[in-house]
């Protein structure tokens, strides 16, 4: 049998220091990755966009600010390594092409999408330079090669959030990680290029996409995303203190669980797992001997409800006009102004003469799209709610579910439910301030002992 192709992803807080960086290489090493696509160094991210937002806004003195915090902290990390001159050149090239680009910024006072895309990349381009040296230390009998996966992971040209093309990518990928049994691969998360070869994002939180597409591209045997936590839990820890790990979970559960709010997942990482059949594992790299979660195609226990997930901040669009009565293509005009702003949509309710939407806050910066919908009718705008999701299996079947939710949470006002596109969620509205209290009663009532 051949060894098993597997890609490892590594967050910020698994390169959040030198530490940190030791127990992924040597998690790497105990797993046999072929592949390890990182993050950049927790907070780094952040930290970049003050740097652009800065620049643009005119203030230099914050620029140098924080273009020093950055240089600090990164050679600190190199101090703590016996490591060549020649990475220390590497990483002051990396920190002058940094720092020239903020200027450019700086003088036209403009920081288009294209150029935050590359100011952004810094962070993994950097971060993944580092474990390189810290993983050849970690992992000597192997050859640690360093991929610059702009060169492989090809996009289209929206900057800031990018869609991959699967066919360039899986060209690339196959000539660029050559098996040859003694070579691994370090490369990066959340960045790819355009055809003209200019830095694209996927969006933030793009790492496990990143991670996930190369797994598809090389027909990789397993994808492993290590965080900070020791796999998906029956709900958010932090608000529900007897939330259970799940131990295994189906693709379709995961994906729900990712789209409507669970923090582990990005919401696009399953989609080239599913695409190729391969099995995911969420694991801890804090706490790598934790089981943690596998995400697969078949698993022996599929409950009615798996998970309750929160998406918060959350808007309500209600579009009204009389001229929907027995009107059609009303609908299509309004999904139309979504798909143009490329913004997608959770829940939809219609009446005679409306359409209720539940979309993320940070939509409503989008003044275009609003008097877009305001073209075609009266728009009222909620804010303030979360959207809370139980995801699980063949609810559409079991009957009772919904008297049970509304059981036991009948204290609370349900601004809007969705239920029945799907067998794997039931989602309802409610107040932000109420909505850790609704998901402890739920999970009291619907998970208990089920994970």
């Amino acid at each position: 049998m051949h060894n098993k192709k597997i890609v490892s992803k590594f967050g910020g807080t698994s390169m959040g220091s030198v530490e940190a960086m030791k127990r992924s290489a040597q998690i790497s090493k105990d797993h046999n990755s072929f592949i390890i696509a990182v993050s950049a160094t927790s907070g780094t991210t952040d930290k970049l966009i003050e740097l652009a937002k800065a620049a643009e806004h005119g203030n230099w003195d914050t620029c140098e600010k924080v273009l020093f915090h950055l240089q600090e902290k990164h050679f600190n990390f190199l101090n703590a390594l016996n490591n060549p001159e020649e990475m220390k050149a590497h990483m002051d090239d990396l920190f002058l092409e940094l720092e020239t680009l903020s200027r450019g910024i700086f003088l036209l006072r403009e920081c288009s999408l294209k150029a935050m895309d590359k100011i952004l990349s810094f962070g993994e381009r950097i971060s993944s330079l580092i474990f390189t040296q810290i993983t050849q230390q970690v992992w000597p009998e192997k050859k640690i090669e360093f991929i610059d996966i702009r060169k492989v992971l090809k996009t289209d040209s929206n900057f800031g959030k990018a869609t991959p093309n699967i066919q360039a990518t899986e060209v690339l990928a196959k000539s660029t990680f050559k098996d040859n049994g003694n070579n691994v691969y370090v490369t990066q998360g959340f960045i790819g290029s355009d055809e003209n070869n200019m830095t694209t994002t996927l969006g933030r939180g793009g790492s496990d996409y990143s991670a996930a597409l190369i797994a598809e591209a090389i027909d990789a045997d397993l994808l492993e995303i290590w965080t900070d936590v020791a796999g998906i839990a029956t709900t958010d820890p932090r608000i529900c203190s007897d939330a259970q790990m799940i131990h295994e979970i189906s693709y379709e559960e995961a994906s729900e669980m990712a789209q409507y709010g669970a923090k582990v997942l990005h919401p696009t990482t399953m989609a080239p797992a599913v695409r190729k059949n391969i099995p995911v594992f969420v694991g801890s790299s804090f706490d790598p001997h934790q089981p943690g979660t596998w995400i697969k195609h078949e698993v022996e226990n599929l409950p009615i409800v798996r998970a309750i997930t929160k998406r918060q901040r959350q808007s309500l669009l209600t579009i009204t006009t009389p001229k929907m009565l027995n009107a059609y293509g009303f609908m299509a005009k309004i999904f139309e102004v979504f798909s143009r702003n490329h913004i997608s949509i959770d829940c939809v309710t219609t009446s005679e003469i409306s359409v209720a939407i539940t979309v993320d806050q940070t939509t409503l910066d989008n003044k275009a799209m609003i008097q877009d919908l305001k073209n075609l009718g009266d728009v009222e705008i909620e804010n303030g709610y979360s959207l809370i999701s139980l995801i699980g299996n063949n609810m559409l079947e079991k009957s009772g579910i919904a008297k049970s939710i509304f059981n036991s949470i009948d204290q609370t006002n349900i601004r809007m439910m969705s239920f029945g596109a799907s067998a794997h969620n039931f989602n309802f509205l409610v107040r932000e301030d109420e909505s850790n209290n609704v998901i402890q009663k739920l999970h009291a009532t619907f998970v208990g002992t089920l994970a």
